[in-house]
């Protein structure tokens, strides 16, 4: 809807208009139709319609989740044409272009000993992390808050252990079912942060909102092990999301759940053995509200914002294989969500979206839009990273470690004589110590050293040749003669060793011209007719480490003549 041009309503001053003009433009960037949506309300005939429109305008919260694939590489595809090596500027450029008050990231790769200050502290913002305590590069959680959106509790992890009972978020719920290691294992991968903020509804009520920040586990077919801790942490989640919702809290639950919920969020769910049997699934439709079904199915305590707003939305893909090209065909699946409980979402989410024209991950942007205002805290909570003791300023240093020993009065005196002498007598010390210094024994030297030309026997002492040597006569010194076959025997077996020498010389070029000669040419794929590319298998089992051949289009559909084909071969035969 466009805006320029038109007059102000009778009941909106012409001042009030255009400030109102300019907000609306800047917050409606990536907020689908938040503009028209709100000018609709300005050009409504009555006063009342007009103020709240424009108290609608003003109090948008805008929260953004991205699995941003390891926070300290080079961001690219931010909108940024220039490159940067500065991973803070990196950072605060891909929170300008997120545009949000609150941005969740997930795996952050990083942990405390490797966080830099710039990384953590970004000017205008609070942060706050959740790092993985057993590997590594591996998993976290990290939380931006804009100052405007400052939160009045924060705390990492699901279970509460490791909650320090100041500023923290409290409302745990019921985990007798859980063990205490494996409470702690399952918050010991840096999976889950919490903050908790005060918003403000456009009614002027004033009402606590979590915002829970989740990267849950990866369930990897060959390790079933992992399938089951996936799934309790699912239900870890579920407990203390529900205890919140008791409390009183609205609650919003975003992030890389890992799950494909139904069939229209996965590419090839057709293609997949019993999908709809999946364990991640079936805990989807315990905790989701499906708003589709009849009256009398079952309704969960949340519902997914994006499918609230989209429900029959084919392609809205988050997450994408990098290493087959799909997300250029946009052939992946939907693995990252924004979830409310049932009242939040539908009194005050006023959209839901994606970002896929974001790039520098495997996933893309989600987030939502609300119709409320957040109070910020007057302080950052005890977790924020502005207050840890390597950016605080408070980490002990080396020479506090370090501490002086008091000085021995004798040792005093000497050291304040030794101060206090003049050059002259300095010399005379030094010359002192030198004349006491012990000299080497002249008794050694008597035997001399040995000279150079001692080692060198006269002329005279050369053996000469004894006047009785009798020498040889010239009748022995004459070649005897060779028969005529020794002599043809002698050029055979000259010609029989040139011609072994020729072929291994032969031998030894052919062997460096294949290995110098460059690879093979790669085959054509059978599909497209196209120069294959070469991969590796790494999945383990029998072929493990083996090269072969495939199609180097990009994944898709096999309906789509564009996808890469079925092409297959060995690179070597077994």
């Amino acid at each position: 809807m466009k805006t320029e041009g038109l007059e102000s309503p009778p009941h909106v001053c012409p001042t009030l208009w255009r400030h109102a003009q300019e907000r609306l433009r800047k917050c409606a960037r990536g907020r689908p139709g938040l503009a028209d949506f709100v000018f609709g309300f300005l050009l409504a005939p009555t006063w009342g319609a007009g103020l709240k429109a424009l108290q609608l305008a003003v109090s948008m919260l805008r929260v953004v989740s991205w699995n941003i694939n390891g926070i300290r590489s080079p961001v690219q595809g931010v909108g940024y044409e220039e490159p940067s090596n500065c991973t803070a500027m990196a950072m605060g450029r891909i929170l300008d272009k997120l545009d949000a008050d609150i941005v969740c990231l997930q795996e952050t790769k990083v942990t405390r000993d490797v966080l830099t200050e710039p990384l953590a502290i970004i000017e205008g913002c609070n942060s706050y992390f959740s790092f993985s305590r057993n590997r590594s590069g591996y998993s976290g959680v990290a939380t931006f808050c804009k100052d405007s959106a400052t939160p009045v509790a924060a705390e990492e992890g699901l279970s509460g252990l490791f909650a320090t009972q100041n500023g923290d978020v409290g409302c745990y719920g019921n985990m007798d079912d859980f063990t205490q290691e494996e409470l702690r294992a399952l918050d010991s991968e840096g999976r889950a942060l919490l903050t908790q903020h005060k918003i403000c509804t456009w009614e002027g009520k004033e009402k606590t909102l979590t915002l829970i920040n989740v990267y849950c586990p990866h369930a990897d077919p060959g390790k079933p092990e992992r399938l089951a801790f996936k799934m309790r942490f699912y239900r870890l989640l579920q407990i203390r999301a529900e205890a919140l919702l008791a409390a009183g809290s609205h609650v919003i639950i975003l992030g890389d759940l890992n799950t494909a919920h139904r069939p229209i969020d996965h590419w090839d769910a057709v293609n997949l053995e019993c999908f709809e049997e999946d364990p991640g699934r079936k805990w989807m439709d315990d905790l989701l509200s499906n708003l589709g079904c009849q009256a009398g199915s079952h309704t969960g305590p949340f519902i997914d914002s994006y499918r609230y707003f989209h429900p029959k939305q084919k392609g809205a893909f988050t997450c994408w294989s990098t290493v087959s090209g799909a997300r250029h065909l946009n052939y992946g699946s939907r693995l990252d969500y924004v979830l409310g409980d049932r009242t939040l979402v539908m009194d005050t989410f006023q959209a839901s979206f994606l970002l896929p024209e974001v790039m520098g991950s495997d996933h893309c942007p989600v987030g939502a839009v609300l119709s409320v205002s957040s109070v910020p805290a007057k302080q950052c909570p005890p977790l924020c990273t502005r207050f840890l003791p390597e950016f605080a300023g408070t980490q002990l240093k080396i020479l506090r470690f370090l501490v002086r020993l008091e000085q021995d009065p004798v040792f005093r005196q000497s050291a304040l004589q030794l101060s206090n002498q003049t050059p002259v007598q300095m010399r005379q010390n030094k010359a002192r110590v030198r004349s006491t210094r012990s000299r080497p024994s002249q008794a050694g030297s008597s035997r001399g050293q040995k000279n150079l030309m001692s080692y060198f026997q006269p002329s005279s002492s050369r053996p000469q040749a004894s006047p009785n040597l009798e020498l040889p006569s010239l009748g022995t010194l004459v070649t005897p003669k060779t028969s005529e076959e020794d002599v043809m025997a002698s050029v055979v077996e000259g010609r029989a060793k040139a011609s072994e020498a020729k072929n291994e010389k032969e031998v030894r070029t052919s062997f460096w011209k294949s290995l110098l000669g460059g690879p093979l040419p790669m085959p054509l794929c059978g599909g497209h007719r196209e120069p294959c590319v070469m991969r590796t298998v790494k999945k383990p089992g029998p072929n493990l480490g083996r090269h072969f051949y495939m199609c180097a289009r990009p994944q898709g559909p096999p309906t789509d003549p564009s996808s890469r084909c079925s092409f297959f071969l060995w690179s070597r035969p077994n």
